[in-house]
């Protein structure tokens, strides 16, 4: 196996040279660094960047994030998908606040208790925000490890999954014996920067790579049969049709109910087209619409987990506010409102074709 040592440092020196300047990177407040490791989770750095910048702007600290109505968290995570892990970070929030002074604790084992924390992002914030020898393996990190090292077989199987982790501790524990002021900070981020711009899953720029003549996988010719995962099951299509139905300048959205995909947030009235029923008899028997007069208004696709979806937005006419679930709310107030993706689309383009 090659040196831990040789690697760490060739790491470290590359990270200082060629990091790209984010902004959580410009600081070791801990609450800064978790909201951007968990914004990261899923999404890609450019996406969270604004994301990351609006949410400390209007929640600098824990006490504020405890603070914060859940409206307000998820407003601010609209558009990032997974809510879950807003709504964990509000958990956590107040709890820190309320057992930990509202001070984010130092502690690893305190962090990983956090709602939503696991070993990837307790190791992250501890090792970043605090230089603690602590390891932090997520997807990138597995792409690097399992290349440099050469380590055969699933990394989400226990026996490769159990290497990587003694291997990215071993590494983060030379790097702390390197420089004690800041290497843990800055090996786990180096490991991470170089799986995110060098490292890369497809086509990766191995003649840039720092740790280059250390890698087996580039020596053996065998780059890309790394990391052994299996093959992503087929994605499952599916199509819903949704409706936009105003009257007297208010518009008909629902909240989606608790224990549900997406649950808290607003959307249309929607129907996903199944049963081999055709769209007006679905219409008219999940949501009493008549679709006689209904005009397309566009088509959006989108993902969410291994589904792509195709959702049809139809425009209705309604002539009153029915006692149907759901509330009738003007542009104004919609605007305030956290949506999915699909829906927030809707609604800008309902704002774009309304006059002025």
């Amino acid at each position: 196996m090659q040196s831990t040592r040789r690697v760490a440092k060739n790491l470290l020196k590359w990270f200082r040279a060629h990091a790209r300047d984010l902004p959580w990177r410009r600081t070791r407040d801990p609450y800064a660094i978790w909201i951007s490791e968990v914004m990261l989770q899923q999404t890609q750095v450019k996406t969270v960047v604004p994301y990351w910048e609006r949410w400390m702007a209007r929640l600098p600290t824990v006490q504020a994030l405890a603070r914060a109505s859940e409206r307000c968290v998820l407003k601010l995570w609209e558009g990032l998908g997974y809510y879950s892990r807003a709504r964990n970070l509000h958990r956590a929030a107040k709890l820190i606040t309320a057992g930990h002074g509202g001070e984010f604790p130092g502690d690893f084992e305190a962090v990983l208790a956090l709602p939503g924390v696991g070993r990837y992002t307790a190791g992250a914030v501890c090792s970043i925000a605090f230089n603690q020898p602590h390891p932090a393996v997520d997807g990138n990190v597995i792409r690097v490890l399992t290349r440099l090292f050469g380590l055969r077989g699933n990394p989400k199987e226990r026996p490769t999954n159990e290497k990587l982790w003694s291997l990215a501790t071993e590494l983060v524990q030379v790097a702390h014996q390197l420089d004690a002021h800041d290497g843990c900070s800055h090996f786990n981020q180096a490991v991470m920067e170089l799986g995110a711009t060098i490292c890369l899953a497809q086509n990766p720029r191995c003649g840039e790579c720092p740790v280059k003549s250390s890698c087996v996988a580039r020596l053996a010719n065998s780059v890309a049969r790394f990391p052994e995962v299996p093959r992503r099951a087929a994605s499952t299509e599916r199509r819903v049709a949704a409706f936009v139905l105003e009257c007297g300048g208010r518009y008909l959205v629902r909240q989606r109910p608790a224990r549900v995909v997406n649950q808290g947030l607003w959307e249309f009235p929607n129907v996903e087209l199944i049963d081999g029923l055709t769209l007006a008899q679905l219409a008219r028997k999940h949501l009493g619409l008549d679709l006689s007069l209904a005009r397309a208004l566009s088509t959006i696709r989108h993902t969410i987990t291994r589904y792509r979806i195709t959702l049809e937005v139809f425009r209705c006419p309604a002539s009153r506010p029915s006692d149907t679930d759901g509330r009738w709310l003007t542009l104004r107030e919609l605007q305030k409102l956290p949506f999915p993706s699909a829906h927030r689309r809707i609604l800008e383009q309902i704002c774009r074709d309304e006059p002025s």
